[in-house]
């Protein structure tokens, strides 16, 4: 038996045109699921999908209207779905919350958790009907930790996780499986300044025993057994990819 086979299975990543949903898209098509791309660029869905050879839906998270058109053409197109992977996500501004601008705090809150909800009430139902399967949230490392400087979005995270507990419950008796995955400090574009910064690189690497930023194949990885009958007793849980920084004293 190959317990990452994924041939049959029809699986919606978010935010999937660039970074970590990228990864996932192609580790989950590389093991034979049809994936379907989606982010709220078309053009950069179009590109993506016609690189891959599969179906891409623009979908702005924000808009209930469009993760219906996502959720229903995936459905209609593929016959079902099978694995959601709630991975679109913004950082916004930083700063403490004492000086934090409640739009941008609204808008981070609906982008990292209200769309995360409304995506899983739709698709949820359709997982449930197909005899079960897998939904993947993507949280944070920094939901685990205190932060002053990202103070809205790792409030977004851990509601993420929160809700992968919840809905692990829920859907539970129905064969759904609801897990999150929080991620560290990992090799992206949007990570990039980060990593031209000598002296935060050297700071965090000394946090984290294994001194080195992670790779978007490695989320991937987790994500993949997440998805697969690998992982088919797992549910409810928060899986860290952090290279050891949350349990490290820095030493």
């Amino acid at each position: 038996m190959n317990l990452f086979d994924l041939h049959g299975k029809v699986a919606i990543i978010t935010g999937s045109t660039r970074g970590i949903g990228l990864a996932i898209a192609r580790a989950l098509q590389d093991q034979g699921a049809q994936v379907v791309i989606s982010s709220e660029n078309a053009d950069d869905c179009d590109r993506v999908g016609r690189e891959m050879g599969t179906l891409a839906i623009p979908a702005d998270v924000t808009d209930a209207r469009q993760l219906e058109k996502l959720v229903h053409g995936t459905a209609d197109h593929h016959g079902g779905i099978d694995i959601l992977v709630c991975n679109a996500g913004i950082t916004g501004r930083p700063g403490p919350f004492a000086t934090v601008d409640m739009d941008d705090f609204d808008q981070v809150m609906a982008i990292n958790l209200r769309s995360q909800v409304t995506l899983c009430n739709l698709a949820l139902p359709h997982i449930a009907a197909r005899g079960g399967g897998s939904t993947i949230l993507i949280s944070s490392l920094s939901s685990l930790r205190g932060n002053s400087a990202i103070n809205a979005y790792a409030l977004a995270k851990a509601g993420v996780a929160q809700l992968a507990r919840n809905l692990a419950v829920e859907w539970g008796p129905r064969n759904v499986r609801v897990n999150a995955i929080s991620p560290g400090f990992i090799r992206t574009e949007l990570s990039a300044p980060l990593l031209a910064d000598a002296a935060f690189v050297q700071r965090r690497m000394a946090m984290t025993p294994l001194r080195r930023p992670g790779e978007v194949h490695e989320v991937a990885g987790a994500a993949l057994f997440l998805a697969s009958a690998a992982g088919a007793f797992v549910t409810g849980q928060n899986l860290v990819v952090d290279g050891g920084t949350l349990i490290s004293d820095g030493t």
